[in-house]
């Protein structure tokens, strides 16, 4: 069995420790973890990693966030896989840092990531991992803050947030997404 497992974000030095990262650094991580590395491929950086007899493909979209939605077509036609083997990870400001939420399918919610796949592959149902960054902002600060450096509080709390991510990739390609919400799904 074949999955896409895209991390969203932004490319470029200046965005790698912000809350719009999430995405990038959990795959990132994972990347480290097990000792793959990513190249450059068309529409973003690709990595390949294998758990229990799946093949999992890692994209970090090169398209910037808005325009994830080029990448993500682009890998699933490439890999030829039906939109149940699609994972999104990204931030969400609609919930607490350090809160995860995985879900099967559903809107945007806002975010214009999701809302440009969503355009793009013409459809809602696919699985994504939503991870908590807050709303500590004043109004009219939210793009300072989306695309602003994590705390030094949260900096250390994204390696165990990102294990946690990690193990949520893991379950849903091995038992499924209904029973991993059940043990990926926080409240904070």
């Amino acid at each position: 069995m074949n999955y896409l497992i895209v991390g969203l974000g932004n490319i470029g030095a200046e965005y790698s420790s912000t809350r719009h990262n999430m995405g990038f650094m959990v795959l990132d991580a994972w990347a480290q973890a097990s000792n793959v590395v990513f190249r450059t491929e068309r529409y973003g950086d690709v990595a390949e990693i294998s758990f229990k007899g799946r093949k999992m493909t890692l994209l970090k979209p090169s398209t910037y966030m808005n325009l994830s939605g080029n990448a993500v077509r682009y890998w699933i036609q490439k890999l030829n896989l039906p939109l149940e083997n699609l994972l999104i990870i990204c931030d969400d400001l609609n919930l607490p840092f350090g809160t995860l939420r995985m879900r099967k399918n559903g809107s945007a919610g806002g975010h214009n990531g999701l809302k440009n796949i969503e355009e793009l592959i013409e459809s809602q149902n696919y699985a994504r991992i939503r991870m908590g960054i807050g709303n500590n902002f004043s109004r009219g600060g939210q793009v300072d803050y989306v695309i602003g450096e994590l705390s030094e509080e949260e900096k250390e709390q994204m390696p165990e947030l990102c294990k946690k991510v990690i193990e949520g990739i893991k379950g849903f390609v091995t038992i499924g997404p209904d029973r991993t919400m059940n043990t990926l799904n926080t409240k904070k």
